[in-house]
């Protein structure tokens, strides 16, 4: 097997700690000779494990000699475990294989240099993009100070999310709801504005055959402090924590309804204007490295205008609300067309993904 087979095998057991290990990433390692696996591992959830030391505990005197194909960089410093770059260092390997470099700036680059200053060749870059893809989130707090943000919507076959301003509409078919509730247990933070939360009162939660083993973290855009503290979200807290992203200035004109929120159980991160960027960079106090904007139109609109939106992913359902409906893209957004979609069939339904901006 190439160098190539052996990292997309190391990936696929990565993949294995989605959902559980944020805000460290996924990795996977495996340790090979003569086309024979001797030990392999993946990061389970944040603070167990690292990859590389469940491969190597699984190799046991095996591992000195061979090759270790690993996901993202070993880490050289010490936190939660001690550094992996020494103890691969100390078990002999003789070679080792990484996809991608870790931007961590406790790492980045300094776990590959202690393994070749020990006399180990590294080879670097080996399906190094979708090594990155898998850590999108991670590698977008390291590299850019925020989230990696994805914009979700519901839509009718017309562009509409609801049939009329403040009702609720539902639109897409079973299929559709299990996928989008898989994609909760994988991500960090689920974010909707103050409207979503007046006209349909959510939980906001994971359901379906995968349990997430980390709390989701509930965001509320509410720059004028409009959700009552009686909301759904306030009273399910066991299921996770509520962060509501609203004003110093709100929270001075409006300072009962600030009390009532927070002492009903809401976080309050006091903003200091109203800016996507500033609320997004924010939650990374919570240790999330994905959100989820899941409406209303209003949040949609500031946070595409705020540059913060990284992937688009629409439900299209076949159904026509006609213009009386709340349209999810007003034409002065700007036009969809120039983007890279990529479509796949979800019962009666539609999704469609583009990627609007790329960690490189």
């Amino acid at each position: 097997m190439t160098d190539e087979q052996w990292m997309a095998h190391a990936l696929e057991l990565a993949a294995r700690g989605r959902g559980a290990t944020s805000p460290n990433p996924m990795v996977g390692a495996v340790l090979v000779r003569d086309d024979v696996i001797l030990g392999e591992g993946y990061h389970a959830r944040a603070g167990e494990r690292h990859a590389e030391v469940v491969a190597l505990d699984a190799a046991g005197v095996a591992a000195r000699g061979a090759t270790l194909y690993c996901t993202l960089e070993p880490c050289s410093h010490t936190g939660r475990t001690p550094p992996c770059a020494r103890r691969i260092v100390a078990e002999g390997v003789a070679r080792v294989v990484v996809a991608s470099e870790d931007p961590d700036q406790r790492v980045d680059g300094a776990g590959c240099e202690i393994l070749r200053m020990s006399g180990i060749p590294v080879v670097t870059g080996v399906l190094r993009e979708p090594a990155r893809r898998l850590n999108e989130g991670f590698l977008s707090v390291k590299e850019r100070g925020r989230p990696f943000v994805t914009l979700k919507a519901a839509v009718s076959r017309d562009g509409r999310i609801a049939a009329a301003p403040g009702t609720r509409t539902l639109l897409t078919g079973e299929a559709a709801q299990w996928h989008a509730h898989r994609v909760r247990t994988e991500i960090d933070a689920i974010a909707v504005g103050s409207e979503t939360v007046l006209v349909d009162d959510p939980v906001l939660t994971a359901r379906g055959e995968r349990e997430r083993r980390r709390p989701l973290v509930r965001v509320v855009f509410d720059t004028r402090l409009r959700m009552p503290p009686t909301a759904r979200l306030l009273r399910t807290l066991e299921e996770g924590p509520v962060v509501v992203m609203t004003t110093r200035s709100a929270c001075d004109q409006a300072p009962e309804r600030a009390s009532a929120l927070a002492r009903a159980g809401a976080m309050l991160e006091l903003l200091s204007e109203r800016d996507p960027r500033e609320a997004v960079r924010r939650l990374v106090d919570h240790d999330v490295c994905s959100v989820l904007l899941e409406g209303g139109a209003l949040m949609y609109r500031a946070c595409w205008t705020a540059g913060v939106v990284d992937r688009l992913r629409l439900y299209v359902a076949p159904t026509v609300l006609g213009g009386d409906g709340v349209g999810w893209w007003p034409d002065h957004w700007g036009t969809l067309s120039s983007l890279d979609w990529r479509g796949t069939g979800l019962g009666t339904d539609v999704l469609m993904e583009s990627d609007v901006q790329r960690l490189d």
